[in-house]
Order: structure tokens, then C-alpha cells, then sequence
């Protein structure tokens, strides 16, 4: 069993309300939007690091990471991207990924809404962390948590970092 601790959107931001779920994790994952190097350093320095860049991450972030993560770990096979939709509004070259690749796992940010949902027709679970970040229009900071065993997608839960633009404080 592997449990994982997903962020998108961090925006150049970890504060120890974040960091203190990266510790009680087997790997982070980071679905874009990253901000700079120095969050990706520390992330990768606590746990293992999977992650994207998004649309806001410069050169260098660009050339630590690809636009797309597909692997598979645990027997679930899994793609993040950062810019990727959500079930029923696909963009096309998320659907032909999709059906290029299987993923029982699919993953993104950029939206920063929050969202964990099953798509019956593609036969994958969806998941978008929100944002972690102060930047944007969310309200609530987020990230997710989730274990994967043997082929399964277990124990997922919201973790609320709190109203963004306050600290977090654990």
C-alpha cells in the first residue's frame, strides 16, 4: 500500500500546514503550477516527487518536469497533466490520451476547484486537489489524500488548509 499526498497550485507557497501531510506520505504529487524551484526542492528533499509543470512555471521547472506523468505504481495506472478538464468536458486531446493510455487515475489542477468523481463512461476516477496556493479565486486552500493497493483507489479525503491568504497554522 502507497499513500499519496496531492497538490496542484501551490504557486510558489508550502507552509507547514502542507508540509506536515507531505511527512505522512510514501510520495507527493504535484499536478502543476508548482511556482519555483525551491517548492519543488523541498517537496522532493521530505518524499519522493511526481510532478507536472503548469502554465505559470517557468523554464526552469520546465525542464525538471514533463507537461504529462504517465506511470503506473500500486497497479493503478495513472496520468497527470495540469491543464486536463473534468468528466463530460474533456477537451479532445484529453479524450484521445485517455484513450491512448487507459488510466485508471486521472489527474489535473489549474482549475483550482476541488473535485473527486468517478467517470462511468471512460471507467476512471477523476481527481483535481483545488488549490494549495494563496494565488487565484479559491476560497479554501486544499490538497488531497489517498492511498493505492494492489489495483485500488482507497481512503481518499479532503484536507482544508484553511481561507487563502492566512497562514496555516497545524
Amino acid at each position: 500500500m502507497k499513500r499519496i499526498c496531492l497538490l496542484s497550485d501551490t504557486h510558489s507557497h508550502l507552509d507547514e500546514g502542507i508540509l506536515k501531510h507531505v511527512r505522512n506520505c510514501d510520495e507527493v504529487w504535484h499536478a502543476g503550477d508548482i511556482g519555483n524551484t525551491e517548492v519543488a526542492d523541498c517537496l522532493s528533499e521530505i518524499k519522493p516527487l511526481r510532478a507536472v509543470y503548469g502554465n505559470i512555471d517557468g523554464a526552469e521547472l520546465r525542464r525538471m518536469f514533463k507537461r504529462d506523468a504517465v506511470f503506473e505504481t500500486e497497479g493503478v495506472k495513472v496520468w497527470i497533466t495540469h491543464i486536463g478538464g473534468y468528466p463530460g468536458r474533456f477537451p479532445s486531446s484529453i479524450l484521445n490520451g485517455i484513450a491512448e493510455y487507459k488510466p485508471d487515475l486521472f489527474i489535473c489542477g489549474h482549475s483550482h476547484i476541488l473535485k473527486v468523481m468517478h467517470d462511468k463512461q471512460l471507467g476512471l476516477l477523476h481527481m483535481n486537489p483545488g488549490a494549495a496556493g494563496h494565488h487565484g479565486f479559491h476560497n479554501v486552500r486544499t490538497l488531497l489524500l489517498f492511498s493505492l493497493d494492489q489495483g485500488r483507489i482507497l481512503d481518499a479525503s479532503v484536507v482544508e488548509l484553511g481561507r487563502r491568504g492566512q497562514i496555516t497554522v497545524p
